[in-house]
């Protein structure tokens, strides 16, 4: 897949404009509401999504896959704000790097009640000046010089866009026991010795709880698992050109 240009950013927003309309954070009870960002980026040429692997030390979903996003602070100014906020606190990525493609859903509410709402944005790299070709590839950012908090972050990885919609990588299960979707296996894009062992405990499709691993120590499941899915339907005319 090639690189993202600002072309194919403008085909995202336009895949992603017929999204439900946002509330107003007045409108919303903000001690349960969420949002997260999906980051996209170029590394190394190669369009894709910065994931992170939640630090040990947190007291839930230690040790998981997601997406950066949290809960509303009283100083956000609207969801996307919450979305963005989160990312810099966890990943270190300065707000004006971060361009609104725009949102996706319906939100889901997590396991511990919150409504999340999922939103898209591109990371730009660092010094990059504009380009007045639409065609031109955007720069690619170095994951290397991502200052993820330590306290929230064990590690950042990046997974191609082409993964999303790779049969080889999707395993069959029902989000909440009843909605099918695709948990993603990106056992292979850790680190390795990185120590992970994430993969989902839902019921498969065939109605069987926990399918055997076969090797698979890192998957992308549960409600990040579930917003991928989502994202890759609302992606679909980009992703397969």
């Amino acid at each position: 897949m090639r690189p993202l240009t600002p072309r194919s950013l403008s085909a995202i927003r336009t895949a992603l404009a017929s999204a439900s309309k946002l509330p107003s954070l007045s409108s919303v009870d903000k001690r349960q509401t969420a949002a997260i960002l999906v980051p996209l980026c170029n590394v190394r040429d190669t369009p894709g999504i910065l994931l992170q692997v939640r630090s040990r030390a947190l007291r839930s979903h230690s040790g998981e896959i997601s997406c950066p996003g949290g809960k509303v602070d009283e100083l956000d100014a609207s969801l996307w704000d919450t979305a963005v906020r989160e990312t810099t606190e966890e990943l270190g990525i300065p707000r004006n790097r971060i361009e609104h493609l725009g949102a996706f859903g319906p939100p889901e509410q997590s396991l511990r009640g919150d409504i999340v709402w999922p939103f898209v944005g591109f990371v730009h790299a660092e010094n990059c000046p504009a380009s007045d070709d639409d065609d031109a590839p955007l720069a690619s950012i170095n994951l290397s010089n991502l200052s993820s908090s330590p306290d929230e972050v064990a590690f950042v990885f990046h997974l191609p866009l082409a993964e999303l919609v790779n049969p080889d990588r999707l395993r069959p299960y029902l989000f909440r026991n009843h909605r099918p979707y695709s948990a993603i296996d990106v056992s292979d894009l850790l680190p390795k010795n990185s120590g992970v062992s994430s993969v989902s405990i839902e019921k498969s499709q065939m109605n069987k709880v926990g399918q055997s691993r076969n090797g698979r120590t890192a998957e992308v499941w549960g409600l990040t698992g579930w917003y991928m899915s989502l994202l890759s339907s609302s992606l679909a005319p980009v992703l397969c050109k």
